[in-house]
């Protein structure tokens, strides 16, 4: 997933005001704006009798096998409850979701990447505050390092902060929840052409039949065309990231939309402040840094999107079909071999 262009205000990188132009340029007047979970991706393929497998999106097992069965048969039994099974008159359901908390996957990642510099960040600078503080002390001119240092002391905590928000646990038997946002098949069709509100409907109904497994997606509709509409988007948005959200995801309401130059991107991410202070750094939000992260190009990023976009589309339609594995396998090669080319990784 692609983020949006960076924005031109001087306090931030990513804003909604470049989601909703991106879209608005595409005659894409009307766009859903989801909650972007801070977790792990996964596709959760459940039969109706509990059977199935959960994989990360590069097709490696999410759980050991004693957890994947109780996750899917607490999944299928929810299904069941909330009478999807019979609506959609399917016996399978491949769905897109979201793993919480982060560290059921990255917990690795996080202690290595993250807590060891942000330990290291806090305990090294308030002592280099104490030594600069002395030496002013003593007429020494350490003003603006003294400065600068007080200021990356607060980015360090600040970073401390954000990781740690995202890395909390979950006090449930099974330690996880599961934010499903997009049916993507099942035995009888594909439903990209389905509008999200029905995909995110779907999700809600598991929801309420499992609230302690499924986590709701906070979303609201903005009319790329209104002005008054997108102001209630960013402020939204703005609600969300200072509240601890990591962000939102905007994409075209209808779902699959073509415009006269093909696909529209399915969907944009635009993160927030705090959050991106993990991704870029804890003293990302310089000036200086700031201003050199806003050249970041995003179209080799943005092109890959929607080329593996497509082919999981065009997957999906031979799975469903009843074609031979090789021929969904020629898809999903295609897209795991973008996912090996060279490209930030923090976009």
């Amino acid at each position: 997933m692609s983020p949006v262009d960076s924005s031109p205000r001087d306090d931030v990188l990513e804003h909604p005001d470049e989601a909703f132009a991106h879209y608005a340029k595409r005659s894409v007047d009307r766009v859903i704006c989801e909650e972007k979970h801070m977790g792990s991706r996964a596709i959760v393929r459940v039969a109706v009798d509990g059977t199935g497998v959960i994989h990360t999106r590069t097709g490696r097992a999410f759980f050991d096998r004693d957890r994947q069965s109780a996750v899917l048969s607490r999944t299928a039994h929810a299904l069941r409850k909330a009478g999807v099974w019979e609506d959609l008159g399917t016996t399978w359901l491949l769905l897109d979701t979201e793993i919480l908390p982060w560290t059921a996957k990255a917990e690795a990642m996080v202690r290595n990447q993250y807590a060891e510099v942000g330990a290291a960040a806090t305990a090294a600078l308030p002592a280099e505050i104490d030594v600069l503080e002395a030496a002013a002390a003593r007429g020494a001119d350490v003003g603006n390092l003294l400065d600068r240092t007080r200021a990356r002391a607060i980015h360090a905590a600040l970073f401390v902060e954000a990781y740690r928000r995202y890395a909390q646990p979950i006090d449930t038997p099974l330690g996880v929840q599961i934010a499903p946002f997009q049916v993507l098949a099942s035995d009888a069709t594909g439903y990209e052409t389905r509008d999200h509100r029905w995909h995110l409907d779907i999700a809600d109904r598991l929801v309420d039949a499992d609230p302690a497994l499924f986590r709701p997606t906070r979303r609201i509709v903005v009319d790329t065309t209104d002005e008054s509409s997108r102001a209630a988007g960013e402020k939204w948005w703005e609600d969300l990231t200072t509240g601890g959200g990591e962000g939102m995801v905007v994409k075209p309401f209808d779902n699959l939309v073509r415009g006269p130059k093909g696909l529209v991107q399915p969907g944009l991410k635009v993160r927030g402040r705090e959050y991106l202070r993990i991704i870029y750094g804890a003293d990302y939000t310089d000036p200086a840094t700031l201003t050199r992260l806003k050249q970041r190009n995003v179209g080799q990023k943005r092109s890959m999107a929607l080329r593996e976009y497509a082919l999981g589309l065009e997957a999906i339609r031979r799975a469903i079909a009843g074609e031979p594995v090789w021929r969904v396998h020629q898809c999903v090669f295609g897209v795991l071999a973008m996912e090996s080319e060279r490209v930030d990784p923090r976009l």
